[in-house]
C-alpha cells in the first residue's frame, strides 16, 4: 500500500501564509485560518507542505488503505483559495447556494477571495462537515 503524501507537519503555518507572494491572496488565507480557529477551536497545522488543517481523523476504505485527514483545510493555489471539507455534510447544498461565488470538486469548494463568500455560511458549513466527519469517523 502507498504511504500517503499528505501528512501533519511541524513546518509553520505562519511561514506558510507569509510565504504567499499575493498580498491579497495572503490577507484572505490568514483571515480564514483565524476564522476557522475560531469556528473549530481546534489550531492550524500544516498538512504536507502547502495545505493548513484543522483537527484530524482517520479513515479506512474497503479497499483497506487508510489514513489520516484534516477535518477542514485550505491551500493557496495557482488558481484560488481550496477549502477542503467533506464531499457530503448536511445541508451541504443549501448552503453551497447561499454562499458565494464559488466552484466545486468533490471534496473542495474553490474561491477567489473573501469578498465573494457569506463567512456565515461558511461558518455553517465547517461546522456541518466536521460534525459529519467525527459522526462518521469516530473522531474526536
Amino acid at each position: 500500500m502507498a504511504k500517503n503524501k499528505t501528512t501533519e507537519t511541524e513546518h509553520s503555518v505562519s511561514a506558510y501564509l507569509n510565504a504567499i507572494a499575493n498580498e491579497k491572496r495572503r490577507s484572505d488565507c490568514t483571515e480564514l485560518v483565524a476564522f476557522i480557529t475560531a469556528q473549530t477551536g481546534l489550531e492550524p497545522k500544516m498538512w504536507g507542505t502547502s495545505i493548513v488543517g484543522f483537527g484530524s481523523y482517520h479513515y479506512k476504505y474497503e479497499s483497506g488503505h487508510e489514513g489520516d485527514a484534516p477535518l477542514i483545510g485550505l491551500a493557496s493555489r495557482a488558481n484560488a483559495i481550496t477549502l477542503y471539507m467533506a464531499s457530503d455534510f448536511d445541508e451541504k447544498e443549501p448552503l453551497l447556494q447561499q454562499f458565494g461565488k464559488h466552484k466545486t470538486g468533490k471534496g473542495c469548494i474553490y474561491i477567489q477571495k473573501l469578498e465573494d463568500i457569506d463567512t456565515a455560511v461558511l461558518g455553517q458549513m465547517v461546522q456541518n462537515s466536521v460534525k459529519h466527519l467525527k459522526d462518521r469517523y469516530q473522531s474526536t
